[in-house]
């Protein structure tokens, strides 16, 4: 967490070259202990005791695990302060209280128990905990959290697709009001069963629930999905025509529906064109020449969905990298054998996406020597793209250091930063960079003491 106030404290603390005795100054100040909560890796004990001198439960609630030694585990077991003993517990129970999921070996950590006990605990807040937690857990387990008492249990272990619900179990679910809607959404239906979940005696709110789920199930046969289709709702319009059991004409006039919706202020149709993250996965395993059908579709996401299938011929490449869609064109960019010429071109025009890994600039066939010539590109964004050159010179450096905040945020972070530009980032007006600035392992160890000196640590 960035300081406002005191932005080259909170950046030193997460400084992975800080030396031992710069980080227990640091404890001293709360600016300092935000950025030592957000290191990784394990923090020696000597930092550890001056984080128990200094700080309270909100900066030792992180003070557990494999994080510290067993030894300060046990020193702060026998903290004398309840606050302290018991911070990282308490913010664990507080997150199974407010139904918040939280990892499974949190759970074992602050229960002092297994997750095969925690699974049968006698708190249903903390048995759903569980099922919300241990994806993985054996089938024996699953069926015990179906069968609890408690339909918020039930609920939770319905949640995630995995480890789902065995097929002796699937009519008990969805004749269970706390699992119906999760399984109506996965698992393959009879028309029995599909019949029944239409006419279920229930609220309209449930019954709308229960609709957009069964319109998103991928096992629904051709006749499920015709019943479906006069269904007044966005959702399971949009939902239907991503369906394989729909004609080209049929999927025209369910989107052209929502659209008119939209256009009429509908914010149940807003969502569904533009928030839902529905896609037609099942073309990934559809015959080729039944793929190739949808290079031409109208609706963006089949085309985005049919460029991240792989074997398709070089001329339906050639059509998806020129797409008029930039997010089709993303797509069938990350393919393994993407000409380098159409990731620049692609990259150069508009950026990259960082919430989506591997960035494509990071994809083995892009030519990684053409960052530094992005420096020059009009578009802040693609310009910042340049740094992930980790030899970027140093006038290349100083350019991007003069633009935009989240420029010189990436210039303070940079590997390859000299000593003056370095110290010119520290005193940024932005905090941001100047946590950045100080978060740099090449900041040299003389500065960082200078720092500690002018906050009086």
């Amino acid at each position: 967490m960035t300081s406002l106030d005191h932005p080259r404290l909170s950046g030193l603390g997460r400084n992975p070259a800080a030396p031992q005795e710069v980080l227990v100054r640091l404890a001293a100040h709360r600016a300092g202990r935000h950025g030592i909560a957000l290191r990784r890796g394990r923090l020696e004990d000597a930092v550890v005791e001056a984080l128990l001198e200094h700080g309270d439960d909100v900066s030792t609630v992180g003070l557990h695990g494999d994080r510290i030694s067993p030894g300060m585990r046990r020193r702060i077991a026998a903290h004398p302060d309840p606050a302290i003993r018991d911070a990282h517990t308490d913010f664990v129970r507080s997150m199974v209280e407010r139904e918040v999921t939280i990892g499974i070996d949190a759970l074992e950590e602050a229960y002092g128990r297994p997750r095969t006990a925690l699974a049968g605990a006698p708190s249903p807040g903390l048995r759903a905990a569980v099922a919300r937690a241990w994806h993985d857990r054996p089938l024996a387990v699953q069926v015990e959290l179906l069968a609890d008492p408690d339909p918020r249990v039930r609920a939770a272990a319905t949640e995630q697709p995995q480890p789902g619900v065995p097929p002796e179990w699937r009519e008990r679910c969805l004749a269970d009001p706390a699992t119906r809607v999760n399984v109506a959404r996965r698992v393959p239906l009879t028309l029995r069963q599909f019949t029944q979940l239409m006419q279920a005696t229930q609220s309209e709110k449930e019954a709308e629930k229960v609709r957009q789920s069964l319109a998103g199930n991928p096992h629904l046969s051709a006749e499920m999905v015709a019943r479906l289709l006069d269904v007044d709702d966005p959702c399971v319009r949009i939902a239907l025509a991503q369906s394989r059991h729909v004609d080209a004409r049929t999927r025209d006039r369910l989107y052209a529906l929502v659209e008119a919706e939209r256009a009429d202020g509908s914010i149940e149709a807003e969502v569904a064109l533009s928030w839902s993250f529905a896609e037609p996965g099942w073309l990934r395993e559809a015959p080729l020449d039944e793929q190739l059908t949808y290079l031409d579709c109208r609706h963006t996401v089949f085309r985005r969905v049919l460029a991240s299938c792989r074997g398709l011929p070089d001329e339906a490449w050639r059509r998806l990298d020129n797409d008029p869609e930039l997010a089709v064109r993303r797509a069938a960019a990350r393919r393994p054998d993407t000409p380098p010429e159409v990731l620049e071109a692609l990259v150069r025009a508009h950026g990259d996406v960082f919430h989506i890994r591997p960035l494509l600039v990071d994809h083995p066939r892009f030519p990684r020597h053409t960052l530094r010539t992005f420096v020059d590109e009009p578009n802040p964004n693609v310009r910042y793209l340049a740094l992930q050159d980790p030899e970027l010179p140093v006038p290349a450096l100083q350019r991007l250091a003069a633009a935009e905040a989240f420029l010189r945020s990436g210039v303070a972070r940079h590997p390859n930063i000299p000593d003056v530009l370095l110290e010119q980032l520290l005193s940024d007006p932005d905090p941001k960079v100047a946590d950045d600035a100080a978060a740099n392992s090449v900041l040299r160890p003389s500065r960082m003491y200078r720092i500690l000196s002018a906050a009086g640590l």
